[in-house]
């Protein structure tokens, strides 16, 4: 009976030594966290990039790590979003955009934080440095202010006779008010007026429009505002409606009928920001890894968009185009 009894306890304490070898192999699945400012939908493309790069590095949702994303269309959520993360106690958190790596800063000063996309992240304040970003925060930059200023001359090669362009931005975006200083330096230099539009949300979209067609915009630029991204097929049909060139800074806007676009390859970018979570989970600090400048800059040009609108683009500039859409 006692060797019995034995065999039953020894095979009990076999029982919960797997279980508890189980139960600490579970604690070891890293989570991400990702705060995203726009709707799943508008995001999609981005976020398959970031998960197929996690996947080049090993790393698949739902086996050996799992991701917590986190969308909000307003940009006064995201402090809340950022602080449920944390409470979450995810091991890196990852952010598209200015004001929402701004909110992730805010709520952590320890969990590492990867930008998949900010705007000049050392003119905002999020880094000291690219070269040293130090703190808790790395990741990539989506180009400095000068992206503005070079879309400028682009909008200028195609309407070359235009003396006035409309610029549509969000001020509470700390990002966009750096950008609009370089577009007016770009503008003075181009002999070009520029029409400042402020546009916090995207009710405010129809009064910029009606204003620029007081003022006689001949031309329009519309920044990289996360905010407007959700609504970018009502920007492009206001935008044809009112027979105005515009150069948007996201290639999603011609996807939906835009005239052109100019800017970062943003799945590439996210696509990349899988390699600083897989460095970051081995052992690497975000003080210790610089953030990357972009590499590739994207020209895309909607030859059916210019057609509705009775332009006819340039040669030179069509040779300059990654992509034509005919």
């Amino acid at each position: 009976m006692s060797k019995r009894i034995l065999s039953i306890a020894l095979a009990t304490l076999i029982l919960a030594l797997v279980h508890l070898a189980d139960a600490q192999q579970a604690k070891k699945v890293p989570r991400i966290g990702m705060l995203i400012p726009v709707s799943p939908a508008a995001a999609a493309g981005n976020i398959d990039a970031f998960r197929q790069g996690l996947r080049n590095r090993g790393w698949v949702d739902g086996q050996n790590i799992a991701v917590e994303t986190r969308y909000s269309e307003r940009a006064e959520w995201l402090p809340d979003l950022a602080a449920e993360l944390v409470q979450l106690k995810v091991d890196v958190i990852v952010t598209w955009g200015t004001p929402a790596a701004r909110a992730a800063e805010n709520a952590t000063s320890t969990i590492p934080i990867v930008m998949a996309a900010a705007i000049d992240p050392v003119g905002t304040g999020l880094v000291s440095s690219l070269a040293r970003p130090g703190g808790n925060l790395t990741g990539l930059s989506s180009g400095g202010a000068e992206l503005s200023g070079k879309a400028l001359e682009l909008l200028r090669e195609i309407v070359p006779r235009v003396t006035r362009v409309a610029v549509v931005w969000n001020p509470d975006n700390p990002a966009e008010k750096v950008k609009v200083k370089e577009t007016q330096a770009a503008a003075q230099a181009l002999g070009v007026r520029l029409q400042s539009l402020e546009a916090r949300d995207p009710n405010e979209l129809e009064s910029a429009f009606a204003a620029m067609t007081r003022e006689r915009a001949g031309a329009l630029l519309v920044q990289h505002e996360l905010v407007f991204l959700t609504h970018r097929k009502r920007i492009v049909e206001l935008a044809a409606k009112n027979r105005l060139p515009a150069m948007y800074e996201r290639k999603e806007y011609v996807d939906v009928g835009g005239l052109m676009s100019y800017g970062v390859s943003f799945p590439e970018n996210f696509r990349r920001a899988a390699t600083y979570v897989d460095k970051i989970l081995k052992g690497s600090k975000p003080a210790d890894l610089p953030v990357e400048q972009p590499m590739k800059f994207e020209l895309i040009i909607n030859l059916k968009a210019a057609k509705q609108i009775g332009l006819t683009i340039p040669h030179e500039v069509l040779a300059r185009a990654d992509k034509v859409i005919k």
